[in-house]
This record gives structure tokens, sequence and C-alpha cells, in this order.
């Protein structure tokens, strides 16, 4: 097996820098997201193996006669961080660190610019069944949006297969909410601060045609010192309990992103009182997973009702904020509207001891 050597790494970042984002047309490439590249081929121009999930496509050879091997993972973009460190740094540790454990730093190369892409790369060993194996991270940030790729092998042997797939790859600008002008957290325009409620239910045809009605309702509270609560609440007619949700902590915004820090948070259950949608005693209390995450928002006038509603766009679905609810005109997104003065979560008046 031929060893893999630290100057071939720093050789092949350097060429990831300076060629990455390349002129080839899109028609000639395949795509993933919003990446495009050339499909990887052994030497008799067959293509590697490969394998597609939700969130990575992934390339694969294996040499019989060595037992030398090569993967590239072509990772689906996400919401940036803010910067191209900050992404990277993130990417590394989401996916190198936690799936190779290597506990070296990566050897980074500076980062570069090109077509609007912020471009840097890093490479480190780590063992692959006793033996040594390398892991290069390519992270490309740009546009609010942040792509990686991630190559791994056990020889210089696919050292030039992966530095000719990083240059035919290209990015393809991703459609982005425009950005809003600089916050201010007194203009009613781009404010954040006040109480925002959605409120859902299942309109399954049984329970229209029996009267049977559920509902959910999840409420966001930004106060103007950077703090926040979230409140939900679930009732359902054939559920024995009313399930409370309760989160605080506190929140950043950047540009059109708000990052949410939660402290705690917590889901509650609570007896009907005389068995109606009213709070009885509670029965228990759960502590909830934290999910801290960055939101894309943009606020948005309905002239029919006269009320601003605050978009919030995520890559993912949160169990927070349940499944998306943007319809066709805010893709991965949640709508919450400005509630009327009798349409806020009633919280109990007083916790049992």
């Amino acid at each position: 097996m031929a060893t893999i050597k630290m100057f071939e790494m720093k050789r092949i970042l350097l060429l990831i820098i300076l060629c990455i984002i390349s002129t080839v047309l899109f028609a000639q490439k395949d795509i993933f997201d919003i990446t495009f590249y050339n499909v990887p081929k052994d030497t008799a121009g067959v293509s590697w193996k490969k394998e597609t999930t939700e969130n990575i496509t992934s390339y694969t050879i294996v040499n019989n006669k060595n037992n030398n091997w090569c993967r590239i993972n072509i990772v689906k973009s996400t919401i940036s961080k803010g910067s191209i460190d900050q992404d990277f740094d993130n990417e590394w540790q989401e996916l190198v660190v936690k799936s190779y454990q290597t506990k070296d730093a990566p050897q980074l190369k500076n980062e570069k610019e090109v077509a609007g892409w912020k471009i840097k790369s890093g490479a480190a060993k780590f063992k692959y069944s006793s033996n040594d194996a390398m892991v290069m991270l390519t992270t490309i940030s740009g546009f609010e949006r942040c792509a990686s790729i991630v190559a791994i092998t056990n020889s210089q042997e696919y050292l030039k297969d992966i530095e000719t797939f990083l240059i035919s790859v290209d990015l393809q600008k991703p459609e982005t909410i425009s950005p809003q002008k600089a916050i201010n957290i007194n203009d009613e325009n781009n404010s954040v601060i006040g109480i925002w409620l959605a409120t859902a239910s299942d309109q399954s045809n049984w329970r229209v045609k029996n009267g049977v009605m559920n509902y959910i309702m999840r409420q966001y509270t930004f106060n103007a010192n950077g703090t926040y609560g979230f409140s939900s609440k679930a009732f359902d007619p054939l559920v024995d309990k009313i399930v409370l949700g309760k989160e605080n902590g506190t929140y950043l915004i950047s540009g059109n992103s708000i990052t949410l820090h939660p402290n705690k948070s917590v889901l509650e259950g609570w007896s009907k009182k005389g068995g109606r949608d009213e709070w009885g005693v509670l029965i228990n209390t759960e502590n909830v997973t934290l999910e801290k995450i960055s939101y894309q928002f943009t606020k948005h006038y309905y002239s029919g009702i006269k009320n601003w509603s605050l978009i919030l766009q995520a890559d993912t679905i949160t169990k927070r904020d349940g499944p998306f609810s943007g319809g066709a005109a805010f893709s991965n997104a949640w709508i919450y509207g400005t509630p009327c003065s009798k349409c806020f979560i009633e919280m109990p008046q007083k916790i049992p001891e």
C-alpha cells in the first residue's frame, strides 16, 4: 500500500484552493443539491460506485489487489454560520472529527475567494482498521450557504483522482431571501420583537366528519434585551392530558439570520379540568434536548389582514417548530403570525408544588 505523505496532502490542498469552482458548463456535469461535478472514474473509464442519501452523495472505489480504497462524499449545503472560518470549523467537527475520530488539527491552507465563494481546505490523518488513512475537507461558503466535500483514502494512489474531482467542482448560486437592510429593532418592518403565534390541527377526513378536532399552538416571544421564550400547547379530545412546552434562552441577530441559544426546555403533562380544554393539575415533567439553531428570517406583510408575519427558514425540520408550514410561497419555512388579543397561549395560573 502506498504511503500517505503529508507534503502530498499540502500539494493537493493548494491545487484545490486554486482550481475549485471551474468554468466547465453545468450541462456536462452531474449535480447534487447546489454542487456540480464530474463523476470520478477508474482507469478503464468506469464510474466509481455511487450511493445517495438525503444529505450525502458518495463515490467509492476499491483496489482488491492491494486493498487500497478511496471515498468522496458530497454533502448537502446548509445555511452558512456567517463566515468561511465558522463554516469550516463547524464542518470539521461534524463531518471529520465525529466520523473519523481524528485527534490531529487540520493542516490548513489560507482561504481564497472565487466567483463570490470562499473556499477553505484542511487535511489530517486518522486510523482505519489500525492503518493510516487521510481525510480531506473542502468547505465552500457564500451567498448564505455552506457546502462541503469530504475525501478519505488509505493510499496516495487516489490523490490524483481526488484532485481531478475537486477541480471539476462548480456551485450554483442558490436563490435566497433578499437580506434585510441593517436591522433596527425599533423598525416595525424589520424587528422580531414581540409575540408570534402559529396554530395547526389534524384535518383528516375522520376528524372533520366526526367533529373531533385537535390543535397545537406554538408561540415565540422575542424581548428587546436579547432573551426569548417559546411555548407550545397541544390539545386533543382523544388524549387524557394537555401537553405544555416551555423554553427560554437568548437570541442573536446577524443580518437576516437569527440564532437561538436555549437555556432550558421542558415538556409538561397537565390533566384536563373537568375533561375540558382547561388546565387541571401538573402530572409529569420531562427535560427536552436543547436545539441551538440558526434561522433565516424575513417579515411579510399581508395587506388583506393588515398584519405582519415572521417567516423562519432552516434546512431541516426542528422539534421546536414541527413540520414546515410555509407552503409553496416559502420553502423550508414556518410562518408565525401576529396573534389577536385573545389568541395567546394561556399559561396555567400556578404550577402545583
